[in-house]
């Protein structure tokens, strides 16, 4: 039952991978002929516009915007709702098809290829707001709708939902992903946000996992099946609906950057803000490589030196405490250059830049490839891993800005690659995993945000023990006996 764990596996490379994959590829020519003997059962539930074949569209819901190298699906579904979402399934598991559920691609893990071939089932036609609760605070939506839909369906409510991955991702994606972004050191991460899923089974079973139409804020009855499948990364099931948290808008916002002589002064500020208490909506680390890249990218002029990006949020004479209280300790610790944006624009103009990081750093080096790894540690070692990686870059003469959500311990590494030069990936390779073992090695983990998917299973197995990855294969044999969904994400081959 156990999985291999073996402490210094290595991360396949990038043409490892690919070799896999047409390895695995070559070896579906039966599951093909599979896929297209059921086609007329799939278009009749569906429609005819409802089943792709085609390769364009194929190959688009084979890729993510990882390094993964595409590995497209033998036929792309377009359901339209549950029901049909639940037909479909059960086809699948009586042909023993794979399903490689889709929502819009942004994730940073490879988790939608289709490694073993099989059905994509895209969700993009699922887009509806079903439920809205304005008095109880929380909405209920399908897979198709997007963080960014959402809070413009929700603009004139005086609600709106804060998590915020710097992609306008699907809300389902970000449930099964357990996605955060810059909110979360006050309003949390999609585990703490998510209060009811619908999911359909491997075997067409729907799910509601805290009871269909069940919205309490809190409960204490049996296990909790929405948190078991929040993170799942579509290994366990389709999430076809999701009821969510949602937040008053703040009467007021101020925003604001400030620049430090040093990662450590940076990071002291920090902690130093959170430890008396400022309720912090948003707290950002950028290095100078980082600051440099969003200057040029976003006609910007800030100083390029280790920063920070605030925000609080409160009413008018909450604001004027926190922010006294944020510049003192910021000054206290050499930061300079403290300018604030308090009206709207130039707020959205600020946090325009830091979401558009990933294309910042792509500027830095026209014609290659942005490749995102993240890693998650507690604050007080946050620090050091952060000098080490810069150092680790520097002698690994590789191009990585450096952002981070320092109030929770959690930043990214922006790799910018040349794809076609073979040793230069290796060298980013083996950055990755020396980076998430520095991670381990200081009581953290392997991901904070972007999931498991395909480039950090063995990881997943350093971090979580042999016991913990035993009991995960155990709930995916009871949930999905057959290895139907999403095969070959988040856990290991079994061994032989």
């Amino acid at each position: 039952m156990l999985l291999r764990s073996v402490p210094g596996r290595r991360l396949p490379s990038g043409r490892a991978w690919l070799l896999q994959c047409r390895s695995m590829k070559t070896g579906n020519a039966a599951m093909t002929a599979i896929v297209h003997s059921v086609l007329s059962a799939f278009r009749s539930i569906c429609g005819e516009d409802g089943v792709s074949l085609g390769e364009a569209v194929r190959e688009q819901h084979g890729k993510d915007e990882s390094v993964h190298r595409c590995c497209p699906p033998d036929v792309v579904l377009f359901p339209r709702c549950v029901e049909e979402v639940s037909a479909l399934a059960k086809i699948c598991s009586r042909h023993s098809l794979p399903i490689v559920p889709f929502g819009t691609g942004t994730g940073l893990e490879g988790g939608v290829s289709a490694v073993t071939g099989g059905v994509c089932f895209s969700l993009r036609n699922m887009n509806q707001v079903l439920d809205l609760h304005q008095e109880d605070f929380d909405v209920t939506v399908e897979p198709g709708v997007t963080r960014k839909a959402l809070n413009s369906y929700l603009r004139d409510t005086g609600l709106w939902f804060p998590v915020d991955p710097g992609a306008d991702a699907s809300l389902c994606g970000m449930a099964a992903t357990s996605a955060s972004g810059t909110n979360a050191v006050r309003y949390g991460t999609m585990r703490e946000n998510v209060l009811n899923l619908e999911v359909v089974l491997a075997d067409g079973s729907v799910l509601h996992t805290a009871g269909k139409g069940r919205r309490p804020r809190k409960t204490a009855a049996g296990y909790n099946l929405t948190n078991l499948f929040v993170g799942s990364e579509g290994t366990l099931g389709i999430i076809t609906k999701t009821t969510l948290r949602l937040y008053g808008i703040p009467e007021a916002t101020v925003a604001a950057v400030c620049s430090f002589p040093s990662v450590q002064a940076a990071v002291d500020s920090t902690v130093q803000i959170l430890q008396v208490g400022v309720p912090v909506a948003r707290i950002e680390f950028l290095d100078d490589v980082m600051m440099d890249a969003c200057n040029r990218f976003s006609s910007l002029s800030y100083a390029v030196a280790p920063s920070l990006f605030l925000e609080f949020h409160g009413s008018g004479g909450s604001l004027e405490e926190q922010v006294k209280a944020a510049e003192d300790i910021t000054q206290y610790n050499g930061g300079s250059g403290f300018q604030w944006a308090k009206d709207a624009k130039t707020r959205e103009r600020l946090w325009k830049a830091r979401h558009d990081a990933w294309y910042a750093s792509l500027s830095l080096r026209p014609g290659c490839k942005a490749y995102a790894t993240d890693v998650c540690v507690p604050l007080s070692r946050l620090p050091q891993i952060l000098v080490e990686t810069k150092e680790d870059l520097i002698e690994s003469r590789l191009t990585g800005p450096i952002v981070g959500h320092v109030g929770d311990g959690n930043f990214h590494c922006l790799m910018v690659v040349d794809p076609d030069d073979p040793e230069e990936l290796h060298r980013v390779h083996l950055f990755v995993e020396r980076l998430a073992r520095r991670a381990l090695a200081m009581d953290g983990t392997c991901t904070g945000e972007h999931g498991v998917g395909l480039g950090k299973r063995a990881l997943l197995c350093e971090e979580a023990g042999p016991v913990a990855v035993q009991v995960m294969q155990g709930l995916k044999d009871a949930l999905d006996p057959s290895n139907l969904m999403n095969p070959g994400k988040i856990l290991l081959p079994r061994e032989l």
